[in-house]
């Protein structure tokens, strides 16, 4: 039988990944519903040819056009909250949770009310409202699949064995474009500098976090409630060749990896599929050309941002809410020109000393803490300006 999927983020690169994996496989998979931000070409393009049921367009000034794109089809064309959340928690059991930043809170977690299976490709999810959504899922029987290559790859290696047989979780990150850099270019580094990762092709703003390593300070956040260790119990490696995705440690000593070759489409299958697999065109990894694996411990000195990111975990409440929103303001105001590299992890670390918010109860109290939060640092960096 074949599985129904949506999928939140269609035509940004997790969507479009995943969409390829279903049209290598057409057997396995039938698609209802597909949303997009404002590209109605591309979610047009992508509901004919998977002969979705529904298609969202979140901007609602494209809705003619995207109905126009889809005359002829059975596919209705909608927009707006409602149809949003119906993509989410209509008829499909499993959906791809890729809508970037919070926009894809609330429709996330209809899909867990709903006790859909839900692939995580979007980190706000589990960084801003994480113990809102574990607790959403166990009480609705909703299942939460990592997405991200790293938290997929400890899934897989915890895959059979018992939490408390887990001492610890090694998440293993690339180093970014700046891992070898001297303090100086970090501070003198431009935005196109700080886009240009060495493995992976990601959106500008991943990117940056990358070279940062807020990503890794994010996924260190998200790892704590998919897999409910504390954070001293989490540790992060540097290794540049992102060949090992993440390990995991048990308490009689062995460390089992995942390694492959850096293809989303590998993580993505392994959720699309579970509890199976399926077939990828990923390139196979060759150990023997590759020849030796590197690995060394973070420099938090030069890369702070991981160790605020750590700080906001531990204390917890609605510290890692903050930390997201303030760096995502601070991430487009590096990408505009508006302040050197190094400001970034300065302006969150900023946000998060200023907080008052109390730990938010609700997926409304997320939202207003991160607008709030957004204003703040708005106003932070128009000070610095002037």
């Amino acid at each position: 039988m074949k599985r129904r999927v949506s999928i939140l983020g269609a035509t940004g690169s997790v969507g479009t990944s995943t969409l390829d994996l279903i049209e290598r496989s057409p057997d396995r998979f039938d698609v209802i519903a597909l949303t997009a931000g404002s590209d109605a070409q591309g979610l047009a393009d992508a509901a004919r040819r998977t002969s979705a049921k529904l298609a969202v367009i979140a901007d609602p000034s494209h809705l003619a056009e995207l109905e126009t794109r889809l005359a002829g089809t059975d596919c209705r064309a909608a927009t707006g909250a409602d149809a949003l959340n119906e993509a989410a928690a209509g008829e499909a059991e499993w959906v791809m949770a890729a809508i970037v930043g919070c926009a894809g809170l609330v429709p996330v977690m209809a899909a867990i009310e709903a006790g859909r299976t839900v692939a995580l490709a979007n980190k706000e999810a589990l960084v801003s409202a994480g113990a809102l959504m574990i607790d959403a899922a166990a009480r609705h029987g909703a299942t939460l699949l990592p997405v991200d290559s790293e938290h997929n790859a400890i899934f897989q290696c915890l895959a059979g064995s018992r939490r408390e047989d887990v001492a610890k979780l090694i998440l293993t990150a690339s180093g970014g474009p700046f891992r070898t850099a001297s303090d100086a270019a970090i501070r003198a580094a431009t935005p196109a500098q700080a886009v240009a990762h060495p493995n992976w092709t990601m959106g500008a703003k991943i990117s940056v976090d990358s070279a940062t390593l807020m990503n890794k300070g994010l996924e260190l956040i998200e790892a704590h409630h998919l897999f409910g260790l504390p954070s001293n119990r989490i540790d992060i490696l540097i290794h540049p060749q992102s060949v090992v995705h993440s390990l995991v440690e048990f308490i009689d000593g062995s460390v089992l990896a995942q390694l492959g070759s850096p293809d989303m489409r590998v993580p993505i299958a392994y959720a699309l599929a579970w509890p199976e697999r399926m077939a990828t065109p990923a390139q196979r990894l060759d150990l023997a050309t590759i020849r030796s694996l590197d690995f060394e411990q973070p420099d938090l000195q030069q890369f702070p941002a991981l160790r605020i990111a750590r700080q906001a975990l531990e204390q917890s409440g609605a510290a890692p809410t903050i930390l997201n929103a303030a760096n995502e303001v601070a991430v487009a105001g590096f990408l505009a020109g508006q302040f050197a590299f190094t400001e970034i992890a300065s302006l969150v670390e900023q946000a998060l000393e200023r907080a008052v918010a109390g730990a938010p109860s609700s997926i409304e109290d997320v939202i207003q803490i991160d607008l709030e939060t957004r204003h703040a640092v708005a106003e932070l960096i128009e000070a610095r300006c002037h």
